[in-house]
């Protein structure tokens, strides 16, 4: 690859765990496509220099943003999705060389597409976290019109402010506290990557038909996903929620649809990375 290829990238800090580059480039070659993806550490006292050199790089086709920046850069961005109002967090941003960055958020289809696959129909879930991740991810949930939503937290106004912003009428428990029973439990929050201190629950309040859910794919078999299947409970990894918000990102950088019918020899690859 040259440097004059067009690219996107995924920016966040830390970002060497990143997995988006071995997906997007996987589906840039089975497609023949003439451009790369790749992942770059941006501090957030960084963001304002990082955007004002990439709007200048006609090469440059926009963004990912992990953690911790999907609220931060909105600050950057216009919104003409409303994405700020409805989610409050953005992970995708594109941007004609000079124009102004429009920004999108991606995250909350990605979480969706596994759970509507399984013709998921649960009535209740619990959110740990009240980051980025959980906004879309809340959206998400009430787009199901899911009823009784709880929020786990180690800051209770956090969670409520993340439930009052989505205008859910739902409640926030401490992070001692003990599981209610549930449909759908998710970690959106990074405990359990690398690096990171492990999610540790008790997962006996769940019901036996209850999905346990775990964004982080760094481990891709977090703690919190041997638990769950030591109960016997469903279970949806990282992976599922990277892969769908990445396909949607891709055809945004690169107008193009993913490949999904290779899904399954991309897992592969990632699991052997």
């Amino acid at each position: 690859m040259t440097d004059k290829l067009p690219y996107a990238e995924v920016i966040g800090d830390p970002i060497e765990h990143s997995k988006s580059p071995l997906i997007h480039n996987f589906w840039l070659d089975a497609l023949g496509i003439e451009a790369e993806y790749r992942k770059t550490h941006v501090t957030g006292d960084g963001l304002s220099a990082y955007f004002l050199a990439r709007r200048a790089d006609p090469d440059w086709l926009g963004c990912n943003v992990t953690i911790p920046h999907k609220i931060a850069v909105m600050d950057y961005t216009d919104d003409p999705g409303g994405v700020r109002e409805r989610i409050g967090a953005m992970n995708t941003i594109a941007s004609e060389t000079g124009g102004p960055l429009i920004g999108t958020n991606t995250d909350a289809g990605g979480f969706l597409q596994p759970l509507l696959r399984d013709r998921w129909k649960g009535q209740s879930a619990v959110l740990v976290g009240a980051g980025g991740a959980a906004r879309a991810i809340l959206f998400a949930l009430t787009s199901l019109g899911v009823p009784d939503i709880a929020v786990m937290a180690r800051d209770a106004a956090k969670g409520q402010a993340l439930l009052d912003r989505a205008g859910v009428r739902g409640r926030v428990i401490d992070m001692a506290d003990a599981l209610p029973r549930a449909d759908l439990l998710v970690n959106t929050s990074s405990l359990g990557m690398v690096g990171q201190p492990v999610l540790d629950l008790d997962l006996s309040p769940l019901g036996p038909e209850a999905t346990v859910y775990d964004i982080v794919y760094a481990p891709l078999e977090t703690e919190l996903l041997k638990a769950a299947r030591i109960r016997g409970l469903k279970t949806l990894d990282g992976l599922e929620m990277l892969i769908g918000q990445a396909a949607l990102a891709f055809d945004i950088f690169f107008d193009a649809d993913a490949p999904r019918e290779r899904d399954e020899e991309l897992r592969a690859l990632l699991l052997a990375a």
